[in-house]
């Protein structure tokens, strides 16, 4: 009576595990656990050879033998024969029972016989599930034999590389006058005088918060793909949209939409991306203000790029060109773009671009230009004729560590970033710029009723006609440059940052003759500089605290300035 109660304790003992375990115990398998008052087994039939079950088709079932039990107080137990548990469709194991503790020092009998082990079945190995691999994004990795039946050419989904990324971002915004919204970019400063120009605006918004993801695809051969959407909250509205509409409801865009294909011959890049002109955003500034700011040449376009970079152990060097959507698809062919940029790879610097695009990056200087066409019909209400230009601009980019900086040591840190850029007919590179330049309006010698519309079928500030009528591209030239200092405070975890630009146009002026285009409405000349102060609370929670003054220098001589105080919050994933 004894011996029975002991061994049903065993065994209820063994289930109640196998079902924590998840993996059902066989009551055989429980009752090979001894008890201290089990009459020791003889030496003979110490163990029996499992008898493997029947298995499914295509699907081996392990049968792992039980546990060898714990001596008793009396003598050693031997090993009760084991069962396997019956096949099933899905791979199943049958879990090992629990051994009994010792209740005394008595020698432990000699090791049972182990039967001939059955054909391991497939398992899924663990899932990873990191911040490293994008905020929490389950990258599933498939079983090995899975992977060895597939032929070497052919990618398996367990190499496929999701990141999920981007930013939540609050903003509060003053200005001194009534000119910009939340992106400030080249817009016309309001004048002393008018009421915009007298009266101070407060913003409040999160249209700059970001989501993106960014898909690595298993390598076919030697080449290797992958692809990038990203998108923000900063679309145009239609005009008329209500304030509490632009701000609180507003219109999702595309930023990013493109893939690459590489290899070790040469990178292919199609779909909308950064332009290749300015090495964007390689060179960016560090500013809470949201980008891009006066004089910085900050746009993407829709494109096919070539490029290759010849690898060294001191140097790397970058050449590129691309075909890009041009300013105005009516001309009949896309923009020219090329470049070579240079990266010191020992010589490495601290730097944030934009307000949240924080690494340590290898010292860099950059030239690239861009060439296209531009077309103006005559004006007219019903122009028979155009006028073709071509446009250029140059740019000359760097970023130099003053101090140079690590992951681990972030602290004194100095990070210097500038470009400099000229050309005609590239107003539409740079965030709203026009300078205020239009069309003037089409000729109506005969007095129609209503009066003939011109439609240059082109966007402002890139070419208009003069005072004397002529086609004519509008030129800028631009100067920026930034300094980024990180605190030895938390280990480079506050820091500071100041930047400058300034733009002129040599022939902004030479528009202003139509009354369309009074000089009044101008301007030529535009300075901006701002002051940055950034915190991370977390490695996730970032604020940042700008104080930025713009001024513009009209037609006429008078200039226009706004003075904006920005706090913004931003959670970085």
């Amino acid at each position: 009576m004894r011996r029975t109660s002991s061994t049903s304790l065993a065994t209820a003992g063994a289930l109640v595990l196998g079902f924590a375990l998840g993996t059902p115990a066989s009551p055989v398998a429980a009752q090979a656990a001894p008890t201290a008052t089990k009459a020791p087994a003889p030496a003979a039939t110490a163990t029996k050879p499992a008898t493997p079950a029947p298995a499914a088709a295509a699907k081996p079932v392990v049968a792992v033998p039980a546990a060898a039990p714990a001596p008793s107080a009396s003598a050693p137990a031997a090993a009760a024969p084991t069962s396997p548990a019956p096949a099933a469709a899905a791979p199943v194991a049958v879990a090992p029972a629990l051994a009994t503790p010792a209740v005394s020092a008595a020698p432990a009998a000699a090791p049972a016989a182990e039967p001939a082990p059955a054909t391991p079945a497939p398992q899924p190995a663990a899932s990873v599930f990191t911040a490293a691999d994008g905020g929490g994004v389950v990258i599933p990795t498939a079983p090995a034999e899975k992977a060895a039946e597939k032929p070497a050419d052919k990618p398996t989904d367990s190499a496929w590389l999701p990141k999920f990324y981007g930013f939540v971002e609050a903003d509060m915004i003053y200005d001194t006058t009534q000119s910009f919204d939340d992106l400030a970019g080249n817009a016309n400063i309001a004048r002393k005088g008018t009421y915009a120009g007298d009266n101070s605006r407060f913003t409040f918004g999160a249209r700059n918060s970001r989501i993106g993801f960014k898909l690595a695809a298993p390598d076919y051969h030697d080449v290797h793909a992958s692809a990038v959407l990203e998108m923000d909250f900063l679309g145009k509205q239609p005009a008329g949209t209500s304030e509490s509409s632009v701000l609180t409801s507003p219109l999702f865009r595309i930023r990013h939409m493109a893939l690459k294909l590489e290899n070790p011959y040469v990178d292919v890049l199609v779909g909308q991306s950064w332009q290749l002109f300015g090495w964007q955003p390689y060179f960016h500034p560090n500013t809470v203000e949201i980008q891009g700011v006066p004089g910085q040449i900050y746009s993407r376009a829709p494109q096919l790029r070539l490029s290759h970079v010849f690898k060294t152990d001191e140097v790397n060097v970058e050449l590129a060109a691309a075909a890009v959507r041009p300013a105005q698809r009516d001309v009949g062919m896309p923009d020219g773009q090329a470049g070579a940029r240079l990266y010191i790879n020992h010589w490495k610097g601290l730097r944030t671009t934009g307000s949240t695009g924080t690494a340590v990056d290898s010292a860099a200087v950059g030239v690239s230009g861009i060439a296209r066409r531009l077309r103006l019909p005559e004006l007219s209400g019903a122009p028979s004729k155009a006028s073709d230009r071509n446009g250029w601009g140059v740019s000359l980019d760097a970023l130099l560590p003053v101090i140079s900086a690590t992951p681990e040591d972030r602290s004194n840190a100095l990070t210097l970033t500038g470009s400099f850029i000229r050309g005609d007919g590239i107003a539409d590179l740079f965030t709203g710029l026009t300078g205020g330049i239009g069309y003037p309006s089409a000729p109506n010698p005969t007095m129609a009723t209503p009066a003939p519309t011109y439609n240059p079928g082109l966007d402002s500030g890139l070419l208009s006609f003069d005072a004397n009528g002529n086609a004519r591209l509008v030129g800028w030239q631009s100067v920026i440059v930034g300094l980024q200092y990180y605190l030895p405070i938390d280990n480079g975890h506050v820091w500071l940052s100041a930047n400058y630009s300034q733009m002129q146009s040599d022939n902004a002026l030479e528009f202003t003759s139509s009354t369309a285009m009074s000089p009044k409405k101008v301007f030529h000349k535009s300075q901006w500089a701002d002051g940055n102060l950034f915190w991370d609370a977390t490695p996730q929670v970032r604020f940042g605290l700008e104080v930025a003054w713009f001024q513009q220098k009209y037609g006429d001589g008078a200039k226009a300035h706004d003075e904006r105080v920005q706090l913004s919050s931003f959670y970085l994933f």
